[in-house]
């Protein structure tokens, strides 16, 4: 995350933690794209401002999580109720970041 940007933001328990540490560093981030109405409440509650995509335009950076990861690092995305709000803003990104943690990693079949 780079001063002065706009950070698209994805949903999960995953990204709550980013959430958090983007509240920890609000000052320096120009606003957020929200792919949820979850993240968009976390969002503010962290005093970050949420702006929509069509205001937003490209983004630099997507940071979301992963319901799944192998050990080759492929990932899983569900079908949950921001999904396609997700895969838009990840489009509409140059850069996407997915995070995974412990919990989410499974082994190959």
């Amino acid at each position: 995350v780079e001063d002065g940007m706009v950070v698209g933001v994805g949903t999960g328990s995953t990204v709550a933690w980013f959430i958090d540490g983007l509240g920890r560093m609000r000052e320096r981030i120009k606003a957020a794209v929200s792919s949820s109405e979850q993240s968009t409440q976390r969002l503010r509650g962290h005093g970050i401002e949420v702006i929509d995509l069509n205001s937003a335009g490209t983004l630099s950076l997507y940071v979301d999580g992963a319901d799944e990861c192998d050990p080759h690092k492929r990932l899983i995305k569900g079908g949950g109720a921001a999904l396609t709000r997700e895969k838009i803003i990840a489009e509409a990104s140059q850069r996407f970041v997915c995070i995974v943690d412990p919990s989410k990693q499974v082994p190959v079949l």
